[in-house]
């Protein structure tokens, strides 16, 4: 990597730089839909009229998605911030496999049949849906498919229903497909093909950050071993679920047996297990527990047995996590965080658990651990364990007073922090709560500028992709929450306390997320990286 070049008559402000990520918090509709617009901010609607304020892009092609009617996520937003250009993502890196048919041509697909064809099951975990943010349910489909065409006679299914990409009940569209797709391989080739587990994402296996391992404990049990509520199909036990004001997202572990009560789909010695998810945060710990071997101690595992084991995606490269994967990810490197560690600038990254990884792993190019630990410091502050309408607030507060510690501190002339608030409390579709996360985001961003100010700094504020800004859609004239990311623009604003007419807008073509990465080099003297996209700034002189 070659070192940054300096901007001839800019070096950038005495004091730091911050910026701020409001994670969720879109540009949608000005209308009764909008906890943002609907929510009491000062402090954003002003920076929203602001000189150096431009909507930018945060989901599709403009963060490496398949097309412009994928919802963006904070995995891929991040990914955009930190590499300051744009890489095939998360469906489309996957998609782009599975046209060429690259996904069955590999050694490792290979061996997943010829083990199956040894006498073994080959279990699929994964989210169930067609968002195309962690999975997508056509990656399921082709491969039950393959499998029955290479005459691999055993398949078992555990569906994780989603409620929070898509609608919050809508697991019966996608489960009556998948049921229906097994049923015809039994009743065509007299196969045993059958869904076996399952739960809801945000109650079974999909914990992210080590936030609560009781999450992947019991995914783990009722994946594994055959543990939890008993029903004789994934139909009766969404349906039961919803008698029961259960929806998608939240429901418990569930467990399908045949007629004697026998669980239909433990796993094995001799079993392939794949987990189709393709974004990695809330697939690495699950992926930990079938690959760690007997150091593994966040919960007893009961009898482990010999299975093979693959992720569709590597998702931690640093740490190799999974050991064995189908899809090679995209290689991320040459970060904006690796250009300015190379020019000796300090740094800090801080968030709550719910987005400290993606901060750090995903700014990083989805790589974990330092790049410079002499010169970064990073900071995560525990997410608390309660459903985040209950507590919106979270843990901005605590975000905002390590932050300005850090700033004040002197060690560090750059730093970047995420507030979840918008993302995980529009999530729940509670209106009520998503307006207070968002006005104590705008609380928080009032105190930092205050403290930049004051430190002669320079403020960077926008979003990785929007969710509160779409918290209900109406259709055939009935209201219904909305719990998923959004495709509209997220804000992109500088407030720059030394100002002096150096630099204006550049006026980029369809600025988006990967923009950024090449102001924040502006805003500290420096030229962006030849391969970086452009800068959201340009200079007068």
């Amino acid at each position: 990597m070659e070192r940054l070049k300096t901007i001839d008559g800019f070096e950038g402000r005495k004091g730091p730089l911050l910026l701020i990520i409001m994670d969720g918090v879109g540009l949608g509709r000005e209308d009764d839909s909008n906890a943002v617009h609907l929510a009491k901010t000062p402090t954003l609607d002003r920076l929203f009229k602001s000189d150096f304020f431009v909507p930018i892009a945060a989901h599709g092609e403009a963060v490496g998605l398949p097309s412009d009617e994928d919802m963006g996520n904070s995995e891929v937003g991040h990914n955009a911030l930190g590499a300051g250009r744009v890489f095939a993502q998360g469906a489309k890196r996957v998609n782009e496999d599975f046209a060429t048919g690259a996904v069955f041509g590999g050694a490792l697909w290979n061996k997943i049949v010829q083990r199956a064809n040894n006498g073994g099951a080959v279990h699929f975990i994964g989210l169930l849906s067609d968002a195309n943010v962690h999975s997508n349910i056509n990656h399921l489909y082709q491969m039950i498919e393959r499998l029955a065409e290479s005459g691999v006679k055993k398949v078992r299914v555990h569906p994780l229903l989603d409620g929070r990409d898509v609608g919050p009940r809508t697991a019966m569209t996608y489960v009556e497909p998948v049921e229906a797709l097994l049923k015809r391989v039994r009743d065509e080739k007299g196969f045993d093909y059958v869904i076996a587990s399952g739960g809801g994402r945000m109650n079974v296996t999909m914990d992210r950050y080590c936030a609560d391992w009781n999450i992947v404990k019991r995914g783990w049990d009722a994946h594994v071993h055959g543990i939890g509520r008993q029903f004789r199909s994934c139909s009766e036990a969404v349906n039961t679920f919803y008698q029961e004001g259960v929806d998608d997202q939240y429901m418990g572990a569930f467990v399908i047996v045949d007629e004697g009560g026998n669980p239909v789909g433990k796993m094995q010695d001799g079993d392939c297990a794949v987990l189709y998810n393709f974004r990695g945060d809330r697939a690495i710990e699950l992926s930990q527990a079938f690959d760690a071997g007997s150091d593994f101690k966040h919960f007893d595992r009961g009898n482990v047995p010999d299975v093979l084991y693959a992720g569709m995606m590597e998702y931690d490269s640093e740490a190799k996590v999974p050991k064995n994967y189908i899809v090679q990810p995209p290689l991320i490197q040459q970060t904006v965080a690796e250009y300015l560690a190379l020019e000796n600038i300090g740094m800090f990254a801080i968030s709550e658990t719910q987005k400290y990884g993606h901060v750090t792993y995903f700014w990083n190019g989805n790589k974990s651990g330092y790049i410079n630990a002499d010169l970064e410091t990073y900071v995560e502050i525990t997410s608390d364990r309660i459903p985040f309408d209950q507590a919106p607030k979270m843990k901005a507060y605590e975000i905002t007073e390590k932050t300005i510690e850090l700033l004040k501190s002197g060690k560090f002339k750059w730093g970047r922090l995420n507030f979840a608030n918008g993302d995980m409390v529009g999530h729940t579709g509670v209106m009520e709560a998503a307006i207070t996360a968002v006005e104590t985001v705008d609380e928080c961003v009032a105190k930092l500028l205050s403290v930049v100010e004051g430190l002669g700094g320079t403020v960077i504020v926008t979003a990785d992709h929007g969710n509160a800004d779409e918290m209900f859609e109406v259709k055939k004239g009935k209201k219904t929450a909305k719990t998923s990311h959004t495709l509209n623009k997220v804000p992109f604003v500088i407030v720059d306390f030394g100002f002096k007419s150096e630099y204006r807008l550049s006026g980029v073509s369809n600025p988006g997320l990967s923009n950024v990465a090449a102001t924040i080099c502006n805003l500290l003297g420096f030229e962006k990286p030849p391969q970086y996209d452009a800068s959201l700034i340009s200079f007068t002189k």
